[in-house]
């Protein structure tokens, strides 16, 4: 997979309703750009989900897959109490580059 596109981008489940457990981390780009790889998962591309666009291959849980906001407000229901965590090796290159942080 060393030749494939990866980006930083935000992971939220919808599992569990629609604010679930959500993070900032490095996923991997299919070729075909139909499935995203993160933490060791395969998740798929899917259209007409109500609030989700990728479900795990694995279990077939629903997650909201998309780039993070330069704002920050990557939730669809931002006033949400449940914390983005944000994934160590990728945290100084999303403060500075998608947040324009030092």
């Amino acid at each position: 997979m060393s030749n494939l596109k990866t980006r930083i981008m935000y992971i939220e489940s919808k599992s569990e309703g629609l604010n679930g457990p959500a993070r900032i981390g490095r996923v991997t780009f299919s070729k075909s750009g139909r499935s995203v790889h993160y933490a060791g998962r395969t998740f798929l591309k899917v259209g007409g989900g109500f609030k989700y666009n990728h479900i795990a291959e694995d279990n077939g849980e629903r997650f909201w897959i998309s780039g993070p906001r330069k704002d920050g407000r990557d939730r669809l229901y931002p006033d949400s109490s449940v914390p983005v965590e944000i994934d160590e090796d990728v945290r100084d290159e999303y403060w500075r580059d998608i947040r324009g942080k030092a």
